[in-house]
């Protein structure tokens, strides 16, 4: 039976087990989101007069300059919620997981004005990044959540949003640097791959910032090794391939590339100790 994505997590008619108990906990949220992603997820591409719709309808919630249109969003197969997590008010527009418009979820801080764009564009593929990303926004006021709609193996790849230039994740992301908010994004990597390395940070096809340095600094002071992009060999985890990266660089916007190591995403403490370094850095200043 397939539980679809209602933000109280309402069961679908004829199941009779109840339901999940209300919460505004983030995590929780992202936890139900994600539950059922996998290779065979439904999914296609919006249209771009859908992906312009929905821009148009996302971009005051997450600009913060005012409501999201809940009407224009429903007819894409999206809801809208507010809620309250460790204190901090968000607004959430989320598609209807396991629906071919799993467009995504979508989540703006509403305790200070939008600083940060904080992107997954592979949950459970890149395990527990999605996770991550809950604990970075935690620890930055006004950051925005941007979290891909299915598994980036779906529909032979289609679903795929840090390579593709169709899907909304990349019109949104698009949007939000062409009004210069900087953007971190979240992938990891398997230790074989670059075994003498935690972290691999690169600016993709942007410009290197001041905050990509002080995250990398913060890292290796942290006792993570860390490869540089801009000035080490970090083989094909360098991101200069980034659908958001390439994005960012034609908009002269902050573009941050995160590979993290597979034992650095297993535990809360070692996710706690990457979103505090992160957080640290202040990737949104010069």
């Amino acid at each position: 039976m397939k539980v679809g994505w209602v933000v109280l997590a309402v069961v679908l008619a004829g199941c009779t087990a109840a339901p999940p108990p209300e919460t505004g906990d983030l995590a929780a949220k992202v936890a139900l989101f994600t539950a059922g992603m996998s290779p065979d997820d439904a999914y296609r591409a919006p249209t771009r007069a859908e992906r312009d719709k929905a821009v148009t309808a996302l971009r005051p919630l997450l600009t913060g300059t005012g409501g999201a249109d809940a009407k224009a969003l429903a007819s894409l197969g999206f809801g809208v919620r507010t809620g309250s997590d460790r204190g901090r008010p968000y607004v959430l527009a989320a598609s209807e997981p396991g629906d071919e418009r799993g467009w995504g979820m979508y989540v703006a801080d509403r305790s200070a004005p939008p600083r940060l764009v904080i992107e997954v564009p592979h949950p459970k593929a890149d395990r527990n990044t999605e996770e991550l990303g809950v604990e970075l926004h935690r620890r930055v006021p006004g950051s925005v959540v941007l979290i891909a709609g299915a598994h980036r193996r779906a529909a032979g790849n289609a679903a795929d949003v840090a390579h593709r230039t169709d899907s909304l994740f990349h019109a949104v992301a698009d949007d939000l640097a062409a009004r210069g908010v900087p953007q971190v994004q979240l992938h990891g990597f398997d230790e074989d791959n670059l075994p003498e390395y935690d972290l691999v940070l690169s600016s993709g096809a942007a410009r290197v910032s001041g905050g990509a340095k002080r995250a990398a600094d913060g890292a290796e002071d942290a006792g993570l090794p860390v490869c540089r992009a801009w000035r080490d060999d970090c083989g094909k985890l360098e991101g200069t391939t980034n659908a958001q990266g390439k994005a960012a660089a034609e908009h002269g916007s902050v573009f941050l590339h995160i590979e993290v190591t597979g034992r650095l995403r297993e535990t809360v403490a070692s996710r706690d100790q990457i979103a505090n370094v992160l957080a640290a850095a202040e990737i949104s200043a010069p």
